[in-house]
């Protein structure tokens, strides 16, 4: 196995752990959880070429990108580019986040906001829409057997959304089965962290047309956004490139710009 699989591996034994600590206030989370207004739909957001900005101080694969982020400005930010949504890592031992970003955002923005991190139970997902989250990651290659159809159902039960997270076309057929309403292609193989942008359009074919397809990872310039959406994207999530451009916002306002152009008839 590759250091970088090893990686992966190690992340989600550490969310495991997170997850039996959450077991003790597992009941006081959901009851909360449910009890919150139906947070903000993936299909009225994400259809017709649109942009999710990311924020994340690091990455194991892109390194320390900006260790000075502070999500309350960069989400006004964002939010004044006109993106459809916000993703903001919360993962702190390899991005360096935190719910209190996600929290911090909510503050200062009136958009949809997904939480990115290593979901593996549902009570992550109660966790994730008490902190501000209306949409939450489920990654395929971390949900084998039955924890992707509990995790839909714990999404179901939040009043939540959920991107489901895949890289290859049996991921996506899996996806697609398990009644995702929102797919994301990562072009970011999770174990080997190779980038091929040629991922999207290659999996692209197994999202049935019903379905909202996000392009993720990858995404380097205005030039690859047009790409994505002419390939088939409704929505490119857009995070390093942005994290390491001297002024975020215009980078941010290029790429939005790019993907509304892409997408008129």
């Amino acid at each position: 196995m590759t250091a970088a699989g090893d990686t992966l591996d190690a992340i989600a034994r550490r969310k495991r752990a997170e997850v039996e600590r959450l077991r003790c206030a597992e009941a006081a989370l959901w009851a909360k959880a449910e009890s919150l207004p139906p947070s903000r739909s993936i299909a009225a957001a994400l259809r017709g070429g649109t942009i999710i900005a990311e924020m994340k101080r690091r990455s194991p694969s892109g390194g320390v990108l900006r260790p000075d982020l502070d999500p309350l400005s960069l989400g006004r930010d964002y939010a004044a580019c006109g993106v459809a949504a916000i993703s903001v890592l919360t993962d702190g031992p390899d991005f360096g986040g935190s719910l209190d970003d996600l929290a911090e955002v909510r503050s200062a923005v009136d958009i949809p906001l997904l939480r990115k991190d290593f979901t593996l139970d549902p009570v992550q997902i109660a966790e994730a829409r008490i902190a501000g989250a209306d949409w939450v990651l489920l990654i395929a290659a971390l949900l084998d057997g039955d924890a992707l159809d509990l995790c839909l159902e714990g999404v179901a039960r939040s009043n939540a959304h959920a991107i489901v997270e895949v890289h290859d076309p049996d991921e996506a057929r899996a996806a697609a089965a398990a009644g995702a309403e929102c797919i994301g292609i990562n072009n970011r193989n999770l174990r080997t962290l190779v980038t091929d942008l040629a991922t999207f359009a290659r999996v692209r074919t197994m999202v049935p047309d019903n379905v909202v397809c996000i392009a993720e990872s990858g995404v380097r310039s205005p030039a690859d956004v047009t790409r994505l959406v002419n390939e088939g994207a409704d929505a490119v999530l857009v995070g390093e490139a942005l994290m390491r451009a001297a002024s975020p916002a215009a980078a941010c306002a290029a790429m939005v710009a790019a993907a509304r152009d892409a997408a008129r008839p």
